[in-house]
């Protein structure tokens, strides 16, 4: 289902499902007792953690907050390729020359990206950072064409040798960066830790990732989907609840150069940055699958993104190509009469 992106601010679709929630940059809540909500933020991870959290016991909220904040710092410290002493630091800095061992937690996480590699023939893949870390976006750098010809090769998750916690690089200029499943993963084990606090309706985000548990009191989350070339508006909006949703798009870290923009979503096939879609919005049960899911189907474009997509029990998507295009996933439609 494709339309184009309307002029208007936003528009409402809904889905043909029983699924009533919905996520992304900026959140937008239907009309309820908002001050009765707990809330926090933290940048943490290189991005806006959010924590909104529903119960009597204020005391309990606030407590369960900050186990979650805690929580948030412990991946950061594992999970960050800019730290010299975190897991990924040391996975890049030996498993390119031996077999280390790693945590059972790093295992499995590296273990499900390789399964969205899989399925998607390589259009997710940890080791694009092979090139991808020699990008920087912030002082606006990006690696020659004879440099990315060469790291090339070493862009390919089937150099990943994963052994229940042994891991092994086949291949000696191979690194790797969890950047598109991290968060997802980080908002995922915070709802388990809010279930744990016996706590039954919050929303917990992490940049473009985010997961709803329950409603909000009775009614739905409505999360809006950014413009991609207006900062200041947005494209689209969907009603949700008790989901994860996320959002993966070429205005988050971006420059422009000689009229192209220049973005931090790299396609493994080429080592540049994807030129298919504008952004890309999975729903689905849990927020790793949809953090690695809508960095997938970005990569692919709106034909293979959506295509895949349909093959997914409970996952839908919309796309936002490169002409400013809408496309949807069949769970997905838009208002009649648009």
């Amino acid at each position: 289902m494709t339309r184009d992106l309307p002029r208007e601010k936003s528009f409402l679709p809904y889905l043909k499902t029983n699924i009533t929630v919905i996520i992304l940059v900026t959140i937008f809540s239907l009309p309820g007792a908002y001050a009765d909500w707990y809330k926090q933020q933290q940048d943490i991870m290189g991005t806006r953690i959010s924590v909104e959290l529903w119960h009597q016991n204020k005391s309990l909220s606030m407590q369960c907050s900050d186990n979650i904040f805690a929580e948030m710092h412990r991946l950061d410290a594992m999970m960050s390729p800019y730290k010299p002493g975190s897991e990924i630091s040391f996975i890049n800095n030996n498993a390119p020359t031996t077999t280390i061992t790693i945590s059972d937690e790093m295992a499995n996480i590296i273990d499900r990206s390789l399964y969205f590699s899989s399925i998607s023939d390589s259009a997710f893949d940890i080791t694009f950072a092979s090139i991808g870390y020699r990008y920087d976006y912030r002082k606006q750098v990006e690696p020659s064409a004879r440099m990315i010809e060469l790291s090339l090769p070493s862009i390919n998750y089937r150099h990943i040798d994963l052994n229940n916690n042994k891991l092994r690089f086949n291949d000696s200029g191979v690194r790797i960066d969890l950047g598109g499943i991290a968060k997802g993963y980080a908002v995922d084990r915070a709802i388990q830790i809010v279930k744990q606090c016996g706590i039954e309706e919050a929303l917990i985000s992490a940049g473009g990732d985010t997961k709803i548990l329950g409603e909000k009191q009775g009614k739905s989350w409505i999360i809006g989907i950014q413009h991609p070339r207006k900062k200041n508006e947005m494209a689209l909006v969907l009603p949700l609840s008790n989901t994860a949703i996320s959002t993966s798009g070429d205005y988050q870290r971006f420059f422009i150069r000689d009229g192209q923009r220049i973005h931090h979503i790299i396609n493994p096939a080429t080592g540049k940055s994807a030129p298919e879609s504008w952004s890309a919005t999975v729903t689905g049960p849990n927020a790793l699958a949809t953090d690695a899911l809508s960095t997938t189907i970005f990569v692919l474009g709106a034909k293979k993104g959506i295509a895949l997509i349909e093959t997914l029990e409970n996952f839908d998507a919309v796309i936002i190509d490169n002409r400013g295009r809408v496309h949807y996933s069949s769970g997905l439609q838009e208002p009649a009469g648009k």
